[in-house]
C-alpha cells in the first residue's frame, strides 16, 4: 500500500513541474508490473484508443500463470489537465497453469498520464478479478504499475 501512494505522489508531483498536453496519442505499447496474486499479472500491455475517451487495452501476462485479458475503458479528465485521466473499465481474461483453466471478468480503476514533450505514458491502477472457473475466487490484490511507449 506503501508503494501505491508513493507512486500516487510522484504522479502529481511530476503534474506539478511538467506542462501537460492533451491525449496525443492513438496507441501506446509497454509492460505493467502487478503483485503475482492475478491471472492478469506481470504483462505487456497495448492500450488503443478508439476516441478521445475510450480505449481498448490488451494484456499478455507471463506471471505465475500464463494469461490473455482484455478491457474496455472509460478515460475522464482530472481537474483542467488533459494529460492527467483517472479510467474506469470493464473486461475478461483467461489464464492457464498447471492444468487448469482460469476464466473471468475482470475490472479497472486508474490514474493514467502521458508526458508532453515525451513518448511515455504511466499509469498506476486496480485490476481485481474473480476466478469462474475452475473455482469462484475473488483476487483483489491486483495493484499495477504500466509503462507505455506512446505511437
Amino acid at each position: 500500500m506503501r508503494r501505491l501512494g508513493f507512486c500516487l505522489i510522484l504522479m502529481a508531483m511530476t503534474g506539478l513541474f511538467n506542462h501537460l498536453s492533451a491525449q496525443d496519442y492513438k496507441v501506446a505499447i509497454g509492460v505493467r508490473f502487478s503483485s503475482a496474486a492475478p491471472t492478469l499479472s506481470n504483462s505487456v500491455s497495448v492500450k488503443y484508443f478508439i476516441n478521445e475517451r475510450d480505449a481498448l487495452e490488451g494484456l499478455i501476462s507471463f506471471g505465475t500463470r500464463f494469461g490473455l485479458g482484455g478491457l474496455y475503458e472509460r478515460h475522464q479528465l482530472i481537474g483542467n489537465t488533459p494529460a492527467f485521466t483517472w479510467f474506469y473499465g470493464v473486461g475478461g481474461y483467461v489464464g492457464f497453469q498447471d492444468n487448469n483453466t482460469y476464466l473471468g471478468p475482470t475490472g479497472a480503476i486508474g490514474l493514467d498520464y502521458k508526458f508532453k514533450n515525451a513518448p511515455l505514458n504511466l499509469s498506476l491502477d486496480w485490476k481485481p478479478e474473480l476466478d469462474i472457473i475452475p473455482a469462484i475466487n475473488f483476487v483483489p490484490d491486483a495493484f499495477g504499475f504500466t509503462a507505455r511507449f506512446t505511437f
